[in-house]
């Protein structure tokens, strides 16, 4: 065998067990973890020197990382996925055996397999005691399966090779760099065109390229990574997005706080957030003669100290505390990704402090807002993800068996009451409770987390907060945290996504743009600019000397929901032409009609963009 045909694929089992082990893997699965074998058989067809690393399944195909000797680019890719469709016609049959630890690693070492000794090595102190092999025809690799019965049975065209990035040696910058090459891989050639068409359509949405082709937020080095400037037109979306959720939680009973974006060590401390999510905090400031301060990650023990700083009475309870607040939280370079990774962000925070006999309704409550939130907004596919604790993990969760089994059970029954199926996260709750994600899918399948909600039994014994019962006794509260708008950053680059940067009218950064055909049709549309100004929309006049019809595609390319098409007819007559983006049809309107639509375009938080 070759010294370089030896890969540790780094499968759901560790690689360190037979394939019966996964026997109840899919067939997508199967294909897709046979392909990346073939992907790296072809490519040492190409590159006999290459060494291999991991080659796992993916959820939409499979990558492989190679140490080469020469560099491979996408000019090569027609050359492999020409010799990977020679070996799926080979029918080479996937034939599974494990080998003594010990022995494995020996066999890798003396084949120069040095990345899969290394994590062979490190399976053997983590008490593995064998190691899984597969070969199919010439190629050997470390693997635990499973695979298609052999080669054959792989669709020859379910798949494309799609392109190539650097990748180190286990995820380490410490580490060597690794050439990784990504297949794509579906059960059929009509899913891979489909997956494609998608992912072409979600680029095109890409909240990264939307947020600077329509001027949203910029981030800048002089600033900082992660830490986002908002430009006039995204602030427009913040602050409607914030009046919304004010006038819902005052509907709702909710009262505002503000609180500083920085306190004393000894207040983390008291959250239990220290010393455990330190790293994720930016380092402490010290200042002459006084204790460390942190700019806060979270706006909970703010919170929890306005609850504190007076007696409770049963009475006043629920009480609920709600709060836009800046954190700050210093997340892995790595990991930033335009607004939905940042280190900087306002969230839609509020506190519930409760009995624990109120605990239902309130949590029921509270999903029920953020289901709503999303009806309105045209939010489709929402999974519930509950995260409970780990049982046997104390020192990352409170050791309190029986305020964990109550907490768990009553999200368990909200979350049936309103209807919604969910999955678990075993051993995925915070520390002080479990934790309910509200789950969206993007164009290209992928679930991302629209919003939290946290049950929180542990900060009333953090911060000994409590209330005083109809017996006259002191009782411990209950805490709820929730945040169904997320941060702005993270919504607002759902939002643009979700609309493709076409809003509707009440989120529009420009509402309404108003189109002039001739000079003298000027002063009237201004008269219109000066009347929608004074109700607080938002509006301009194309005062430029462009043509009419690229005055049009200017509108047309900034989105704008509402052109006017001001003529010297619509002029005489007190009218306006209504043009919607995306609308083939116009309307002509009495211009005091225009006004009111669009007042009740407003009041409503009507979903135009969606309308045909």
């Amino acid at each position: 065998m070759n010294s370089s045909q030896v890969n540790s694929s780094q499968c759901s089992s560790d690689c360190a067990h037979s394939s019966d082990t996964n026997s109840g893997h899919d067939s997508l699965y199967r294909i897709r973890h046979s392909l990346a074998h073939v992907l790296a058989q072809a490519v040492l067809q190409v590159r006999p020197k290459a060494k291999l690393a991991f080659g796992p399944p993916i959820s939409t195909g499979c990558y492989y990382d190679f140490d080469l000797e020469s560099p491979i680019s996408s000019d090569d890719f027609k050359d492999i996925e020409k010799r990977m469709r020679r070996i799926i016609r080979e029918k080479q049959i996937f034939s599974g055996s494990e080998r003594p630890i010990d022995e494995a690693i020996a066999y890798l070492s003396e084949n120069g397999a040095n990345y899969k000794a290394e994590y062979a090595q490190e399976l053997k102190e983590r008490g593995e005691t064998t190691i899984g092999f597969y070969v199919n025809g010439p190629f050997e690799d470390m693997c635990a399966g499973p695979h298609v019965v052999d080669t054959g049975a792989i669709p020859e065209d379910c798949f494309a090779l799609d392109s190539v990035a650097g990748a180190y040696w286990r995820g380490d910058e410490k580490n060597p760099q690794l050439t990784r090459l990504y297949c794509l891989a579906f059960e059929s050639k009509e899913q891979l065109d489909d997956y494609r068409a998608r992912r072409k359509l979600a680029e095109e949405r890409d909240h990264r390229k939307l947020g600077k082709e329509l001027e949203l937020f910029m981030f800048a080095d002089e600033v900082g990574p992660g830490l986002p400037l908002w430009l006039p037109n995204g602030a427009v979306i913040r602050d409607e997005l914030e009046k919304f959720a004010r006038e819902v939680e005052h509907r709702a009973g909710y009262q505002r706080v503000v609180t500083p974006i920085m306190a004393k060590e000894e207040l983390y401390h008291t959250s239990g957030h220290l010393p455990y999510y330190k790293d994720s905090l930016y380092p402490p400031m010290h200042l002459e003669g006084e204790a460390a301060y942190y700019l806060r990650g979270m706006n909970c023990p703010h919170h929890h100290l306005i609850f504190r700083h007076r007696p409770r009475s049963y009475r006043e309870l629920p009480l609920r505390l709600a709060e836009y607040g800046n954190v700050y939280r210093y997340e892995a370079s790595g990991t930033l990704a335009g607004l939905l990774r940042v280190r900087g962000m306002c969230m839609n925070d509020a506190h519930i402090y409760c009995t624990p006999e109120q605990l239902h309704n309130e949590l029921k409550s509270t999903f029920e807002m953020a289901l709503s939130y999303y009806s309105h907004l045209r939010f489709g596919r929402i999974k519930v993800r509950l995260s409970t604790h780990d049982p046997k993990n104390t020192a990352k969760f409170i050791d309190n068996p029986e305020l964990w089994a109550f907490s768990e059970g009553v999200a368990r029954e909200v979350i049936s009451d309103v209807g919604l199926e969910y999955f678990i996260g075993e051993g995925e709750a915070a520390f002080y409770g479990p934790k309910i994600d509200f789950q969206a899918t993007t164009l290209l399948g992928r679930e991302e987390t629209l919003s939290t909600t946290q049950l929180d039994f542990g900060q009333a014994i953090n911060f000994g907060l409590s209330y005083i019962g109809d017996d006259g006794k002191e009782h411990p509260v209950y805490v709820v945290h929730r945040a169904p708008l997320s941060t702005h950053e993270r919504f607002v680059a759902f939002l643009i996504e979700h609309f493709g940067g076409a809003f509707p009218t009440w989120l529009a950064p420009e509402q309404v743009r108003l189109i002039p055909v001739a000079e003298e049709c000027v002063e009237y549309a201004e008269s219109i600019e000066r009347e929608l100004r004074d109700k607080l929309f938002r509006v301009s006049v194309d005062r430029s000397s462009n043509s009419f019809n690229k005055k049009i595609r200017e509108a047309v390319t900034h989105k704008i929901p509402n052109m006017l098409i001001i003529g010297k007819q619509e002029r005489d007559a007190e009218t306006v032409t209504l043009r919607r983006y995306c609308v083939a049809d116009q309307r002509v309107m009495k211009r005091g009609d225009f006004v009111d639509y669009l007042a009740q375009l407003r009041s409503e938080r009507a979903m135009d963009c969606f309308a045909s």
